[in-house]
């Protein structure tokens, strides 16, 4: 939404670059804000802008083009400052904050919404042990809560709509944890080619969380919360990158459809920059930690891999595409159960007559979202449209709803038609769960309201009782 946003003030060959700004400028403003709790103004500056430019972000840019996750770096400085107020503060006013950073997490990336939340599982389990504070577990289950139902409207369709495609193929071969740990190798030449350079800068960022840890262990005395959630949870998202783990990303729950491990790297990003800001307190060696990230990118992208497998003519061959009517090609996992992308003909057309009989065709509309086409029959038979056969998808001949079928190998729609004229129209609609999950949201932004109603009361209340009358 924010791209389509950004698309319709500026020319679209920019839009990308004013998305990458800012997005990082977000990340920094965030990181900004965790930074100010235990550092001065100049080095929380300084850590906001080590994250803006530290080298994971820089290959989600260059290489991955992975907007939504790196959307999802603004969130991961506010996860860990909102635990920590809940656990030092030991009240409930950070309930929904918590729970809209949660909410954002799941609308704005669903792979880096799982590590969110196991991140939260693992931070809140050690600071309630610190803190000897059941009372924090139950705040973030209650945040856990309210923030599903925040994001219902995303979260029921997609969870229940998954039983119409071949969600299982979101981690097929070359997408499933197994073959992307750090240093593996598979079948494929290109795919180990980007492993091995996504590998090296999650080993020399582990490398550098380590001397930074133990240059910075005096943080430790001022500030023990923060500094074993940090290294606990930086160690944890260490451990996940490797093989030794790969039971784990086998039974947790959505754990697998995180694909690569090495995207937990956008937790110790984080990390890394805040315990690289504490760590080195002279000018000369951030400067020189900042060049180098940025020179590791570049030598990596002019040497070992270029940023992109698709050039000038693929792109264009996209548009081209776009204009005449032929689509782009999708993702196998989002196709309808029992049908195979490989059977699809792009050039089929919208509609055909499945059987021997003679028909004539006009098609008055064919969008997104509604179609409309007259079919005149010899005899009945049924329609071949070039259209998946998703359930949303309500149809009537002649003002009649009729039950539609899907062809086998390819999954398109199969409409029914009698003898003579046929007056067929499709339309995509709400089906209940898109409705249901969008009154649970509107639910839980007013009770979230009316939380933040009734605690500002009880601050106004509390602040009468402490300062005395005047006489």
């Amino acid at each position: 939404m924010l791209g389509a946003a950004i698309s319709s003030i500026v020319p679209w060959t920019l839009a990308s670059d004013v998305f990458i700004w800012i997005v990082l400028v977000l990340a920094g403003c965030s990181m900004f804000r965790l930074a100010g709790r235990w550092l001065n103004r100049r080095d929380a500056l300084f850590a906001a802008v080590l994250y803006t430019v530290n080298p994971y972000h820089l290959v989600i840019a260059y290489w991955r083009s992975a907007f939504a996750e790196l959307l999802a770096s603004c969130l991961v400085p506010m996860l860990l400052l909102l635990l920590l107020k809940a656990a030092e503060e030991r009240g409930w006013r950070t309930l929904v904050p918590l729970a809209c950073v949660l909410a954002a997490a799941w609308l704005t990336n669903a792979p880096a919404a799982v590590m969110v939340h196991y991140s939260l599982a693992l931070l809140t389990v050690l600071l309630a042990w610190q803190y000897r504070s059941p009372r924090l577990v139950v705040l973030c289950a209650a945040a856990v809560a309210l923030g599903a139902c925040l994001a219902a409207f995303y979260l029921f369709p997609a969870i229940y709509e998954q039983k119409w495609i071949e969600i299982a193929n979101a981690v097929s071969a070359g997408s499933r944890p197994g073959d992307n740990f750090l240093f593996i190798h598979t079948t494929d030449a290109d795919h180990d080619a980007f492993n091995r350079v996504i590998s090296w800068v999650a080993v020399l960022e582990m490398m550098a969380v380590l001397a930074a840890a133990w240059a910075a262990r005096q943080w430790r005395e001022t500030s023990r919360t923060a500094w074993n959630g940090v290294l606990v949870w930086g160690g944890a998202c260490s451990l996940m990158m490797f093989p030794v783990t790969s039971l784990l990303w086998r039974i947790l729950p959505k754990m697998q459809f995180m694909q690569f491990p090495w995207r937990w790297m956008l937790c110790l990003s984080m990390i890394f920059s805040l315990l690289i800001t504490v760590a080195l307190s002279r000018w000369w060696m951030r400067i020189a930690v900042l060049l180098l990230s940025i020179v590791v990118i570049v030598m990596a992208w002019q040497r070992v891999l270029a940023p992109w497998w698709d050039n000038a003519g693929d792109l264009r061959e996209m548009q081209d595409n776009m204009a005449t009517g032929a689509g782009y090609e999708g993702t196998d996992e989002y196709t309808p159960v029992g049908a195979d992308p490989a059977n699809v003909d792009k050039d089929a057309r919208k509609v055909t007559v499945e059987g021997p009989s003679h028909a004539a065709i006009r098609v008055h509309r064919w969008d997104a979202e509604s179609k409309a086409f007259t079919v005149e029959m010899s005899q009945p038979d049924r329609v071949v449209l070039k259209l998946f056969a998703y359930p949303a998808w309500k149809v009537e001949v002649n003002g009649r709803v009729v039950q539609t079928a899907e062809r086998d190998g390819t999954g398109q729609m199969l409409v029914p038609v009698e003898a003579g004229i046929n007056n067929v129209q499709l339309t995509f609609t709400r089906t209940w769960d898109r409705t249901a999950g969008g009154w649970v949201s509107i639910g839980a932004v007013f009770s979230a309201l009316g939380w933040f109603g009734v605690r500002r009361r009880h601050r106004a209340v509390s602040k009468e009782q402490i300062v005395p009358r005047l006489p």
